[in-house]
């Protein structure tokens, strides 16, 4: 039974149009929006009873309980991390503020000193007396 290629494609065309019919159907059926403008008093009871069945079987409760541990366990965790940063740039500033300050003292120190070359202090004067001067 050899069928030639335009009994296949009618064949084809048929099979495509009984299943274009039958997810229309299906569409129609799942469409819940046409299901409750047909029965509006059904979806009103549907409705009541899965949100009683809902209500009794507390699992709101039971989601809000896991969830404000979850958030406590990741505010602990968090803040634990945030808290190592918070040190790490606290004392890297700390660290650059202390430089800063060693250096301008170093900086003030010589400028009372003099620099090294210009003066060079004398027996006489690192004894405490006073430098005559040439005036």
């Amino acid at each position: 039974m050899t069928e030639t290629t335009t009994e296949v494609r009618a064949d084809i065309e048929q099979t495509r149009a009984r299943m274009s019919g039958a997810i229309a159907e299906l569409e129609r059926k799942v469409d819940m929006t046409q299901q409750v403008k047909d029965h509006p008093w059904a979806a009103v009871g549907i409705a009541l009873g899965a949100g009683f069945a809902l209500s009794a079987s507390r699992t709101d409760v039971k989601a809000a309980r896991v969830t404000a541990q979850a958030t406590r366990d990741t505010s602990t965790k968090l803040g634990t991390a945030l808290d190592g940063v918070l040190a790490a740039l606290i004392g890297g500033v700390a660290q650059a503020l202390q430089s800063r300050v060693d250096g301008a003292v170093n900086d003030v120190v010589k400028s009372i000193r003099g620099s090294s070359s210009s003066s060079s202090f004398t027996a006489s004067q690192r004894a405490g007396e006073s430098p005559m001067r040439a005036d």
